[in-house]
């Protein structure tokens, strides 16, 4: 990815500050890069600014800390995953939709969560990275997802269930194979082996085969 692209990748996927200055630019694409090499804690704010060609108290001049610095790049991460309008966007995409069953709705949700993975790797690298040693990102993915999308796949499972389409596990059960299972892809396909030579969408079918064979009665 580009430093325009990934610049672009943040600024779209949250709602920062459209004014922001060509340091602040500056300052944010050298972190990106840095925390996606390093890591937060590996990389330092001197080295930061060395990469983005400032004094080290310019980053602090817009930045109190170098955490103020980390969550000014994943909070538009989660803001794509967390605001509200996307929730109900993604909610409405994948489980409002009139589906034949439930292998349509794993294509649907695969297929959502591709293309949002793809045009997002390098800073959802970052999220995955910092995400267990920062609780303010868990709380905030655990709400939205308790908020928006928990009760929506709760009630599909449940109707799917109900019309014996899948087995009668435990509908947290269901939920819990079905998310690690797409996200051990899409992790496994843009974070651990992004240069093998993927099919997608054989790997997709794939995907969904698993899931089915492994839920159906």
């Amino acid at each position: 990815m580009s430093d325009n692209e990934i610049m672009n990748s943040i600024l779209q996927a949250g709602e920062l500050d459209d004014q922001l200055t060509p340091k602040q630019r500056q300052i944010l694409q050298a972190a990106v890069e840095m925390f996606a090499e390093k890591g937060y804690a590996s990389t330092s704010t001197s080295e930061i600014a060395k990469k983005a060609g400032v004094a080290e108290g310019t980053i602090f001049r817009h930045y109190k800390t170098k955490k103020e610095l980390l969550f000014a790049i994943v909070s538009p991460m989660i803001t794509k995953f967390a605001a509200p309008f996307f929730a109900q966007h993604f909610v409405k995409q994948v489980f409002d939709r009139e589906v034949s069953g439930y292998e349509e709705l794993l294509r649907n949700l695969i297929h959502n969560r591709f293309e949002f993975v793809k045009e997002n790797v390098t800073l959802l690298k970052i999220v995955l990275q910092e995400v267990a040693f920062h609780e303010e990102l868990q709380e905030r993915y655990k709400s939205i997802f308790k908020d928006h999308v928990l009760e929506s796949f709760e009630e599909t499972v449940e109707h799917f269930q109900a019309n014996g389409q899948i087995k009668d596990y435990p509908v947290h059960s269901v939920i819990r194979l079905t998310i690690s299972t797409i996200i051990g892809f899409l992790v496994t396909r843009f974070i651990i082996m992004p240069d093998y030579d993927w099919d997608d969408e054989k790997e997709i079918d794939r995907t969904i085969d698993f899931i089915m064979n492994g839920l159906e009665k």
